[in-house]
């Protein structure tokens, strides 16, 4: 079950406005800042996501919403002053990703319709201008924040401040060498794949079988799959640039694009729609299929090399220089890195969110040790992989030695929420706010609504 805690800057996400709850909310302005009110339908809007979404929050829905919604009309008056305005391809291109992960979810566009009772164009256009505040709202709270400075000698202070119970515990982290070798299809699989394309062209432009029921079938992008094949308004920057080159200089919708080769595979593209710099496409991707014999190979191949580091005949860094097919980390010594900070300590969700595979493995290995060459999905293809445990830190309670970039972080969020805080303290002694009396007896993160 998902729970929500009340913390500054939470900020309540909606699809669009749902039908159902304009219908059966009674329009009364219960709060006012400012200039802009805040409706009763506008807090049953929320907890009706809520409650659909099972997400939970502490406290009463009926007190948090509404202030939550008035700490963004703040915001929102703030970066309007301060001209605080979001880029358009941003915004986009959040609506369409939100669009699809909705259509995703309700099964298709024609579901997504019926339960919204508007078209997915209305919705679109609802939902752009929700995410625009957001994403406003969002910098503006950056800006007020700014680039916090911190010190060494602060960091310590602050760690001697903690009590006993207040010193986190942190995670297990481990650092991950990685060699990779992708075993490659036989080129008459290839030349096999590339056949099934051209036929699926040939069907598709002779308007016997239609791109999208093509790409429900047999599409290996299982989530584009889902909706005919469909991508969303996308930027020439959000696709790889092999796919991005053909699928922009497509201009007629009934014509499909030859076959393309990227990382991912061999895939087919029609344009459905260009909007000024962006464009929605359908694609159908296809991967040579690889033999058995071809990833024993590969394993065969990695068994050798993780014997001549056992027996330091080659180090790893030198070995996944040589080797690995994997460009992100055979020039870096083959350390992987987490994608949510950047280090190369992991901790182990973050292992497990970047390769199952992987952490399943190091979990019982030793420092210094090798594994067994096994096989591990990315992106979509099976690749064969030996990993090594450069170094493991056990969970344990925080320390200036081990964790310091930990503690930082933390004494920087302290400092963040404290300055937010003031800000919005001062925002509600110079800011006209109204507040019903049904409201003005709830438990406020921010005491200040009620004057």
């Amino acid at each position: 079950m998902k729970k929500m805690k009340k913390y500054f800057f939470l900020f309540l996400t909606l699809l669009a406005l749902t039908a159902n709850s304009q219908n059966n909310a009674i329009d009364e302005v219960i709060w006012v800042v400012g200039d802009d009110a805040i409706l009763k339908s506008d807090i049953e809007k929320q907890r009706i996501y809520l409650e659909v979404h099972d997400m939970k929050i502490d406290g009463d829905p009926d007190c948090f919403i509404p202030e939550d919604l008035a700490i963004q009309k703040l915001l929102l008056h703030q970066a309007k002053i301060d001209s605080i305005v979001e880029n358009a391809s941003s915004v986009n291109a959040e609506v369409e990703s939100r669009i699809n992960r909705a259509i995703v979810q309700e099964g298709s566009k024609e579901k997504l319709e019926q339960r919204e009772g508007k078209t997915i164009a209305v919705l679109r256009e609802e939902l752009r201008e929700i995410i625009e505040q957001q994403m406003i709202a969002q910098k503006m709270q950056q800006k007020i924040i700014g680039d916090i400075k911190i010190t060494p000698s602060e960091v310590r202070n602050f760690y001697a401040s903690l009590k006993e119970n207040e010193i986190p515990v942190i995670p297990t982290k481990s650092e991950i060498q990685i060699i990779t070798i992708e075993p490659k299809a036989s080129e008459k699989e290839i030349e096999a794949t590339k056949a099934k394309l051209h036929e699926f062209k040939e069907r598709i432009e002779s308007g016997n079988t239609s791109f999208s029921t093509l790409a429900i079938l047999y599409s290996e992008d299982t989530e584009s799959a889902k909706l005919g094949g469909e991508l969303g308004f996308m930027g020439r920057g959000m696709l790889v640039p092999e796919f991005t080159t053909v699928a922009f200089n497509l201009n007629n919708p009934k014509k499909v694009s030859p076959i393309v080769e990227t990382e991912y595979g061999y895939h087919i593209i029609q344009l459905i729609e260009k909007r000024g710099d962006r464009a929605n496409f359908r694609h159908i991707l296809l991967r040579p299929q690889v033999s058995l014999a071809e990833k024993q190979a590969a394993l065969t191949k990695l068994d050798s090399i993780a014997n001549t580091i056992r027996t330091e005949k080659q180090s790893f860094e030198a070995a996944a220089a040589r080797y690995s097919d994997d460009k992100n980390t055979r020039m870096n010594a083959g350390l992987m890195s987490n994608p949510r900070s950047g280090d190369s300590k992991i901790q182990d969700q973050d292992l497990i969110n970047l390769s199952p595979e992987i952490a399943r493995t190091v979990s019982n290995m030793n420092v210094g040790e090798v594994s067994k060459p096994f096989i591990m999905r990315t992106s979509g293809k099976e690749v064969c992989v030996i990993v090594k445990v450069k170094s493991k830190i056990k969970a344990h309670t925080a320390n200036l030695n081990d964790d310091y970039q930990e503690i930082k972080e933390a004494l920087q969020a302290q400092k963040g929420k404290e300055t937010f805080d003031r800000w919005i303290a001062n925002k509600q002694k110079e800011t006209y706010i109204s507040v019903k009396d049904r409201w003005k007896n709830c438990e406020f993160q921010y005491p200040g609504w009620v004057k």
